[in-house]
Parts: structure tokens; sequence; C-alpha cells
């Protein structure tokens, strides 16, 4: 493939006549609830450039929500699946096993921030690696019910959506739920206000009166909440869980579906808080675009499940594998968690000085190359779905792929890939910043 200009070009309007054209056809074959936050349509990409059929070059500050971390059609990545593509694209792993799937889980026994003898499940998705983490919990405790943080996401599907706190759009109208899920309060500094100490023993309080720790299987959480508004929790407050966790035979599963493989600085986020869990669920970041998710935890734990318990038909794909082998090679050499520390150095400095002049940025927060800034009215502070709705439109129309998130639909969150300039970063964080200005 040609070099991409790793410039922003706009050739025409965001969309394009193209964009639209492939619109209509959208409108009549795809079904209404998947949505697109682009009014537009990619058509190749690389390292921090997205380009669509309009010949339109968009500035990507989300790298596909956290999964093109070594930059797009990376080329260690491209050669490592053309390669397998061409050797062996499918047999099933359940009926003959084939040697990168067992390479993946020695390298994730190798990264995890988990001591001891360590065994790893492949899967397709970070729900189907969530789903199949609490199954192996419950097989291993003999214990039915799981705990959840408020401002948790977890998935799509039916275990998911209840261990998911935000109802519209994940969860509206598609109940009942699976049973035995709990929510906790968890910690969210900006808006609670407590230090670690005080909200872990809040969380533990309601684990303790409102389920029991004699029923409860696993406690999930994200280390850095997600899709819940990129919150860091405060100091102390995820090693005070899992210690309870550990006292009372819990499994402590920690979610780094987003956090993981190099996006904040660290290999996975738990490393930032000296945290080690029984088990860790990744996906996104893992393979550099393809499809693969994993499960990798405690050999006592991960070995509870019966023989074929575990799997699926496409579950650790050939492909896949030989994509993450090579994507975790890149992050490796190119030293890519400095490089996430570096990011998150360059955009909060940035980010502090526009705050500086907008008080409608309440927090700046994040770790790494997982940076987020919350929009608040500024007399009450109050959150300000509406500005941030209106202001990433805007920068999405100026050329640069904007993502929100947050419970109450107020943050703007940044996940460039690792691998984009310095000059780029910096001119997609001032688009955006400057739309916040301007609405």
């Amino acid at each position: 493939m040609a070099e991409l200009p790793q410039s922003r070009h706009l050739a025409t309007e965001i969309p394009g006549p193209k964009a639209q054209e492939l619109a209509k056809r959208r409108a009549s074959s795809v079904a209404a609830g998947v949505s697109s936050l682009m009014g537009t349509y990619a058509v190749r990409s690389q390292d921090g450039i997205v380009e669509d059929v309009d010949g339109n070059r968009l500035i990507d500050l989300g790298s596909g929500i956290a999964v093109t971390s070594v930059g797009a059609s990376a080329p260690a990545v491209v050669d490592a699946v053309q390669t397998q593509v061409a050797e062996l694209t499918h047999t099933c792993f359940m009926a003959t096993p084939y040697e990168g799937y067992i390479a993946v889980a020695e390298k994730l026994a190798e990264l995890a921030p988990i001591r001891g003898e360590l065994r790893t499940a492949l899967f397709n998705s970070g729900a189907e690696a969530v789903e199949n983490a609490v199954k192996i919990a419950r097989t291993h405790t003999g214990r039915q019910a799981v705990a959840a943080l408020d401002h948790a996401y977890h998935g799509r599907t039916t275990l998911t959506m209840a261990l998911t706190a935000k109802s519209m759009p994940y969860k509206h109208g598609f109940g009942p739920f699976a049973p035995e899920v709990y929510r906790i309060p968890g910690s969210y500094p900006y808006r609670d206000q407590l230090d670690g100490a005080a909200a872990a023993e809040r969380s533990i309080t309601t684990l303790e009166k409102s389920i029991g720790a004699g029923n409860l299987a696993a406690l999930i959480l994200e280390p850095i909440q997600g899709e819940g508004g990129f919150i860091v929790p405060a100091e102390g407050y995820i090693k005070r869980i899992a210690d309870w966790c550990k006292e009372n035979g819990v499994v402590f599963i920690a979610d780094e579906i987003q956090t993981g493989f190099a996006r904040t600085g660290a290999w996975f986020a738990c490393e930032h808080e000296g945290v080690e869990p029984d088990i860790i669920t990744t996906a996104k970041g893992i393979a550099g675009g393809m499809p693969l998710s994993g499960v990798t935890g405690r050999a006592e734990i991960m070995d509870s499940v019966h023989s074929g318990g575990l799997g699926g038909t496409y579950a650790g794909s050939p492909v896949s594998c030989a994509a993450a082998l090579a994507a975790i090679s890149t992050m490796e050499s190119q030293d890519l968690s400095d490089r996430a520390r570096q990011i998150e150095q360059q955009v909060v400095a940035q980010l502090k000085t526009a705050q500086e002049k907008n008080p409608r940025i309440g927090e700046i927060r994040g770790r790494g190359a997982m940076l987020a800034i919350e929009l608040v009215d500024p007399a009450t502070g109050a959150p300000d779905a509406q500005l941030t709705n209106t202001a990433a439109e805007a920068a999405r129309s100026a050329g640069v792929i904007t993502l929100t998130c947050g419970t109450y639909g107020n943050v703007i969150r940044f996940l460039p890939p690792l691998t984009i300039s310095d000059e780029l970063l910096s001119e997609g964080i001032g688009v955006v910043v400057d739309a916040i200005a301007e609405v």
C-alpha cells in the first residue's frame, strides 16, 4: 500500500458525496440499531490518519476504540497476517490445534501482572472474555454471585449487559438480564470526593451487607473505567478491594480490555496500582485490529473448568494469533509504554492550558494515552452532555475522529494510536479544544 500522508486534509465537507451515497445504501441494508459516530466511511488508514471514501484525511484520536495502538495497518501486523492467511486460515483449535494459540498464551503468561503458574483461554471479543472469566470464577468457587461497579462497562451480551451500568444505549429494552449480578459503588474522585480508603470501605460494606462474601464468586472491575468516563479510582481503592477479595476467597477479575497493552503507560493498568488480580481479561489492543481476546489467570483457577467447557469455533483464530504476536513484538521493540507516557505529558499540558481559559473543562484525567476531559456547567459542576456532543460533532466535521463517553454523556476521550506523531497529536487535540471554546 502506498504511504498515507500523515496530515489532516479536507477534500470535501464531511460527509462528502460518496459517503452520502453509502449512507443511503446503509439505510436500506444495515440494522438501524448499529450506529456510527463519524458520518463518513473509511477506505484506508496508517498510523494516526484515516482516509475516507471522498479523499478526506482524518486525524485519529480513537484508534478504533483503543484497538490500533501499534498504528493502523502496522507493517509487522500486516506481514504476519498475510503470511498466516497464505498458510492456514482456520481449523478450529478445538478440532485441530496449532502453535500460534499456544504462543499467544505463553506471551500473555509472560506479560500478565500475576505471579506463579498461569493459564490462558482465547476468544474473539472483550465481552466473550468477560463472560468466560465469570464462568471460570463460578466453577472455581462453587458460588454464583458476581459484583460489578457503578459506571462499569463490560460488554453487550446478556451476562455482560447485566454487569454494565449504563442503560442507554447498552441495556435499554433488552432485559431480563442474567441473575446474580450485583452493582456496588466504586470510586469516582471528581464526583464523590472520597479518598481511596473511604471509597473502598463503602464498597466493602455493600458487598458484605447486600451480597455476603460467602455468596460471591467474583468481583470484576476496570482499573480505569472506560465507557463510564475514563474514571481513575482514588489511590489505594483497587488495592483495598483486591485484598478484601483475597481475604474472602473471591476471584478478583481485572477487566483490562481497554486499558491493556501499553495503553496507560504500562503493559496493564493494574501495575500502576501495585495490584495482582486472579484473572485478567484482554482484547482491543492485543492484535493490532484483528479480533482476539484472552482470559489469563492463576492455573488453579483456570484449570478448574472441565474439559470442553471453554472454547468457540473461531476462538483464538490462527490469523488473529499471528497478528497478536506481531503487535506485541512491535510494542516491545518500539517501547510503546514509554511512548504512551510521552503522549500523556504532551496532551495533559495542552489540555491544562485550555482548562485555564475555559472553566467548562471540569477535570482532565486518565493515564498514558487513555485520557479524557469531563465537561460541566462551571457554575454548578453539573454534567454538560449537550456541550460535549456539540463540540465532538464539530471536531468530527473538522476532520478529527472524536469519541465521547461517560455515564452522564459529558466526557470526551482521547485514545490516539501510540505511534501518532507529536505534531498530528497536537493538531487533533487543538481542534477539539477549539470546538469546545466555540460552542
